[in-house]
């Protein structure tokens, strides 16, 4: 599907990245994304419909590393915050412009469903069970999960390692897909231990409340970094999770808009990659995937 569009008009204002974020110091900086100057588009689409707002309400993560992160300012940062404002940008929507909502794990389809958001791109992963309720666009990301400890833990050196150890305690988020994929790696369901947030995993692991954090490799990569040298990451990853953006169920036009953007903004991309979750020690930069077929 085809969109009309006039020249898109760059921004001069760059975001600046937490250190926590980069796991030290670094003189680079997202810039900030093209945002077109008066598109056009087909009456009745979402994408008109924002456009023609001039403001959308995006949902994200506000507590991890790279991604998603509130800062001291009460900003939010990170990859899914960049690759947000680039299919904002599109819409003629500029970074000031965006409302940004915090889309914990467990309430990512209420939002979109009850209309609290326009979209949400938070470590989101492509599922069939969430698909019953949302589509997704995307995916623009593949992560892996993993598993994070302290780092003098050598007992636990990989998910297996839970189940003999029956006393060790795993921490995930609530109605995330690593909380369901660990279970089958534990030898007692007492062993899982949730909360809302990541942020409260890592402080449980630092307080020797939980043994382990498990989720995806990057968001724990974004964890070890600001833990000066606390925590560490243990075995493979043993999942594949294709992160993709929510959206309402049935859009098909927005998710099209959403890939052929993706598409025309490679470098973008890439630069929203290595100036976030790029900087974290380990990471490697992506190609971006290629889609699913919007439905």
């Amino acid at each position: 599907m085809n969109f009309r569009r006039t020249a898109l008009v760059a921004t001069l204002s760059v975001v600046a990245l937490t250190a926590a974020a980069c796991g030290g110091g670094s003189d680079d900086t997202a810039a900030e994304p093209s945002v077109a100057e008066a598109p056009e588009f087909e009456a009745g689409t979402t994408m008109a419909e924002i456009s023609e707002a001039g403001t959308m309400k995006i949902g994200t993560k506000f507590d991890q590393p790279g991604f998603g992160l509130e800062n001291l300012e009460g900003d939010v940062e990170g990859f899914d915050v960049e690759v947000a404002k680039i299919i904002a940008g599109a819409m003629g929507i500029a970074p000031e412009d965006i409302e940004w909502v915090e889309t914990p794990s467990a309430v990512r389809e209420d939002y979109i469903e009850g209309g609290e958001v326009d979209m949400v791109v938070a470590t989101y992963t492509i599922n069939d069970k969430r698909k019953e309720r949302i589509s997704f666009a995307g995916p623009y990301y593949v992560a892996g999960q993993q598993i994070m400890v302290s780092s003098d833990n050598d007992a636990i050196d990989g998910p297996d390692a839970l189940k003999s150890n029956p006393d060790a305690k795993v921490c995930s988020v609530t109605g995330s897909t690593p909380a369901e994929q660990i279970k089958s790696y534990l030898a007692s369901p007492d062993q899982l231990t949730l909360f809302d947030e990541y942020s409260q995993c890592a402080d449980s692991l630092r307080n020797g409340q939980v043994d382990a954090v498990t989720t995806d490799n990057v968001i724990l990569l974004g964890f070890v970094a600001e833990s000066d040298g606390d925590f560490k990451l243990v075995g493979e990853q043993f999942t594949e999770e294709p992160y993709g953006i929510g959206i309402t169920k049935g859009d098909v036009a927005f998710c099209e808009f959403i890939h052929e953007t993706l598409q025309e903004n490679e470098d973008a991309y890439i630069e929203a990659w290595e100036s976030t979750a790029g900087e974290v020690e380990g990471t490697e930069t992506p190609e971006l995937p290629e889609f699913a077929a919007c439905a």
